[in-house]
């Protein structure tokens, strides 16, 4: 079984409260970015009995055994004592530490595929339910339609927001920026707009009233960010921002029939196309 997990966007970004458990409340948007990677899902072949990853593309920090990958197959093996062994193969192409969820993606789609293979009974909420245990914006990945998101970004509400068609450009500026440093700068604090609010008007006020709490805390330490943004504008696009806590930084082009192609430094990574 071949699928395609795609990357995301977020439309507002910002960080409201301190939690006990050591996370942060978050108040985003989740947008679904078709810039995918590629996750082959296949019954092993006969005598392997467990789980396999093999790993092509961009090079992903770490043990492929501890890959979010091979984590959803034993999330589901624990309760499904039956599961067959499976070879996995992940084409990685998305960006890592880019603020592009695309990990989280590969273990969403893996647990779909996983589940799909094998006929198991599962709901789409159960899915997520899983999904929640391997990262917190996984379980958007289930149902990758734009959706408010609260929480640790795994409490969703529905949106009524039609981004589809619309140029965009993603630029990763090859810079890996850690949680913890992305945190470190952040203040909690409710947003000026609400975001529901300020995302039903249109997309020519956002840049006012949308904003990453991010931006801000990183921009001393990583010029490059606003460096991108700023020539985003510059080059026409109608709403900028950071997705996530970084390093990618995209432009929407809702006027242009195609997103614009700029002479972005060799060592940047962009993607440009319709979302």
């Amino acid at each position: 079984m071949l699928s395609f997990p795609n990357a995301k966007l977020n439309l507002g970004l910002y960080v409201t409260a301190r939690r006990p458990d050591g996370y942060h409340e978050l108040e985003t948007v989740f947008l679904p970015l078709p810039w995918t990677d590629v996750l082959e899902v296949l019954p092993a072949p006969k005598g392997q009995v467990a789980a396999n990853l093999t790993l092509t593309g961009r090079p992903i920090p770490g043990e492929a055994a501890t890959n979010l990958c091979l984590r959803a197959y034993e999330l589901l093996k624990a309760d499904f004592a039956a599961l067959p062994a499976v070879q996995l193969h992940l084409h990685k192409i998305v960006p890592i530490g880019a603020g592009l969820g695309g990990g989280s993606a590969d273990a969403a789609f893996a647990l779909r595929a996983i589940a799909e293979l094998f006929g198991l009974p599962l709901t789409t909420a159960q899915l997520e339910s899983y999904a929640r245990r391997l990262g917190a914006d996984c379980a958007f990945f289930m149902e990758n339609t734009p959706r408010l998101a609260r929480g640790k970004g795994d409490i969703f509400e529905p949106i009524d927001l039609d981004m589809r068609g619309i140029a965009c450009v993603v630029v990763y500026p090859n810079l890996n920026i850690s949680t913890a440093q992305a945190f470190a700068g952040i203040v909690p604090q409710a947003p000026a707009y609400p975001l529901r609010e300020a995302l039903a008007q249109p997309m020519s006020s956002w840049r006012a009233t949308v904003s990453n709490d991010f931006e801000a805390s990183l921009a001393p330490t990583f010029p490059a960010l606003n460096n991108i943004k700023n020539l985003l504008y510059n080059t026409g696009a109608v709403y900028a921002s950071l997705s996530g806590s970084g390093s990618a930084v995209y432009g929407l082009f809702p006027d242009r029939p195609e997103a614009p192609a700029l002479p972005w430094p060799d060592e940047y990574l962009v993607w440009r196309g319709r979302l």
